[in-house]
């Protein structure tokens, strides 16, 4: 089974969520390697993409947040735990462009914001840990 860097793989994780390129990454199924593409031609220092990184079956591609179920649902569930009063308010927030920004500004004002930093970061890793392990590959320090 490959060992794949929890660090890396958080910030891999990171990297093809961003809304700014069109980012991608792959995992070596053998050797738990993982090769960055960027949307941005040159901006990764990847030695070289194997030709066959498409390849299912030796590649595995990294999801984003959204496909771990880490977007909106884990911003409603906080809201629902620690803003139970506000719940129906940040929904409506999400209904609009910019709901990150005052999502942030209402966790700021409600002096939550390092909980839910931490509340992510502590889901971020369940869902990482978890798709591993349903992808055959060991998830290392």
């Amino acid at each position: 089974m490959p060992i794949v860097s929890r660090d890396e793989l958080e910030n891999t994780l990171e990297w093809v969520t961003s809304d700014v390129l069109d980012n991608e990454a792959y995992i070596c199924r053998k050797t738990g390697k993982i090769h960055w593409i960027s949307g941005d031609p040159g901006a990764v220092d990847d030695e070289e993409i194997p030709e066959d990184i498409h390849d299912s079956g030796k590649y595995l591609p990294v999801p984003d947040k959204h496909d771990l179920d880490l977007g909106n649902r884990l911003v409603f569930d906080f809201a629902s735990q620690y803003l139970p009063q506000r719940y129906d308010d940040v929904r409506d927030m999400f209904r609009r462009k910019g709901a990150y920004r005052r999502f942030r500004s209402l966790l700021e004002r409600q002096a939550l914001l390092e909980e839910w930093y931490r509340y992510s970061d502590e889901r971020e890793a369940k869902a990482l840990a978890k798709w591993c392990e349903a992808e055959g590959l060991g998830l290392g320090p």
